[in-house]
């Protein structure tokens, strides 16, 4: 079952949504070349912490494993469930993909954006561009009355015209009480094919695009998931509410006051910041 949100918990998902949105925009502005991926989860753990939230990913368990981090922060060939390290630092022309994802009152906030890292390649700006609007696309056949099916379609379409490959192992999904809720929402698929869209259904839909083919591998820390063929990979995601007004995006941010500051390591040898 898919679940209907009441207006209770729709005002709650406002509120989860607006600070995910906020935090994902702090740690947007972090990125540089030089800072390290760590510094960017230390970043949005203190923002979330200051906005009344907790990361949903940290401690997420599947099987016996657990994720380790407050953020999943992927680079380049990593397409998603990168892991923050004080070894990964950005270097220019790099792409950083940053998913936040936080629980407030009860209610789960997901949002992701892909980001330039200094000067980055045509090709590589071009997949960009293109994952943004295959999100614009897909959001805009979220509408009372429509398929999953059509979200769907609509990205891939939108991707493949392009010369590039949605991922196919990984899928968008409901959000609300939990982080992954019914239904799955995949970027591939067939119009009119899937669940019929309802008013006040909160999806997350997350194309993930990869400039070369679409098939990806786990690496051995059991979260990172990477191009099998070391090809660039973009993601961007919007929680979205469906009304019979048409689909509306939640993950809007908001001001946060007073700047936002990347944790900085103590100045010594022996400090992880240090590592290289």
């Amino acid at each position: 079952m898919i679940p209907i949100k009441t207006e209770r918990q729709i005002a709650a998902m406002r509120e989860s949504c607006a600070i995910a949105a906020s935090v994902l925009q702090a740690v947007k502005s972090l990125v540089r070349p030089g800072i390290s991926t760590q510094d960017l989860e230390e970043a949005a753990r203190a923002t979330m912490e200051r906005l009344g939230a907790r990361s949903a990913c940290y401690g997420y368990q599947v099987g016996s494993r657990r994720y380790p981090a407050h953020t999943c922060i992927s680079v380049n060939e990593e397409v998603v469930h990168g892991i923050p390290s004080f070894r990964r630092i950005l270097r220019d022309g790099d792409i950083v993909a940053i998913d936040i994802v936080v629980t407030a009152n009860g209610f789960v906030g997901d949002n992701a954006v892909s980001v330039p890292v200094g000067t980055i390649s045509a090709d590589t700006q071009r997949l960009l561009r293109v994952t943004e609007e295959a999100l614009r696309l897909g959001v805009a056949k979220a509408q009372v009355g429509n398929r999953i099916g059509d979200i769907s379609n609509a990205v891939q379409t939108y991707v493949e015209s392009h010369g590039f490959s949605v991922v196919r192992d990984m899928v968008g999904h409901g959000v609300g009480l939990s982080m992954h809720e019914e239904p799955q929402i995949p970027n591939f698929g067939r119009k009119g094919s899937g669940d019929r869209i309802r008013p006040g259904m909160t999806l997350a839909i997350e194309p993930m695009v990869n400039l070369g083919g679409h098939k990806t591998k786990t690496l051995s820390d059991g979260w990172t998931v990477v191009t099998a063929d070391g090809s660039p990979s973009a993601h961007f995601e919007h929680t979205v509410l469906t009304t019979e007004r048409g689909p509306e995006i939640l993950t809007i941010p908001r001001p946060i006051l007073g700047p936002v500051h990347a944790w900085s390591a103590p100045a010594t040898p022996s400090a992880p910041g240090n590592i290289s």
